[in-house]
């Protein structure tokens, strides 16, 4: 078996204090997109958040990743484990490619892997997720996955001067079994 963490396109693998420079073109693009409006860094900001990224341990099952294209080696985005709460068996999730790296897949197969991980090894039944209104390219990349809208918090957004609607996605265990089942079977006995 190749590595849990290596699929077809794309490798997770932990943040490197060089991968700073990346993380800096991701905050500029997610605020083009309209994801975030924020207070610029400097460049020496992102280096010291990269640099305490690459030692921190993960916080239980929330961590960080980055995702690297495997036909390259250049890290194209990051996903990350957010809110997990053991008890209830649910948590959120995140993810962003950069511009010049979208509508290749990478995403999809960084979501399903971190997906996979979740609900196979940690045994957690639910993924959660928050997606803009106005971001059609998650909101299509969500149901395509699988991911079942569960509701909308009307104006719950204040960005860029607007207020905007959040919606709130989910998938179960068991859906993504059906829909994602695994590529390779279990280790050999």
């Amino acid at each position: 078996m190749t590595s849990f963490w290596t699929g077809t396109r794309i490798r997770l693998r932990g943040i490197e204090p060089d991968d700073w420079t990346a993380f800096m073109r991701f905050a500029v693009d997610e605020e083009r997109l309209g994801d975030a409006v924020c207070p610029p860094r400097s460049a020496e900001g992102h280096r010291a958040w990269a640099k305490e990224q690459a030692s921190a341990e993960p916080d239980g099952d929330c961590f960080r990743l980055a995702v690297e294209a495997l036909d390259t080696g250049e890290m194209v985005g990051a996903v990350s484990s957010n809110h997990a709460d053991p008890q209830a068996g649910r948590f959120e999730y995140g993810v962003t490619v950069g511009a010049d790296h979208r509508r290749k897949g990478y995403a999809a197969e960084a979501v399903v892997m971190l997906l996979r991980f979740m609900f196979a090894e940690r045994r957690y039944h639910k993924c959660e997720a928050r997606v803009f209104a106005h971001n059609q390219g998650s909101l299509a990349l969500h149901h395509r996955l699988g991911f079942v809208e569960e509701g909308r918090l009307r104006d719950h957004v204040f960005l860029a001067g607007r207020h905007y609607d959040l919606v709130l996605l989910g998938i179960l265990a068991g859906e993504f079994a059906q829909l994602h089942p695994p590529t390779e079977p279990p280790f050999d006995k």
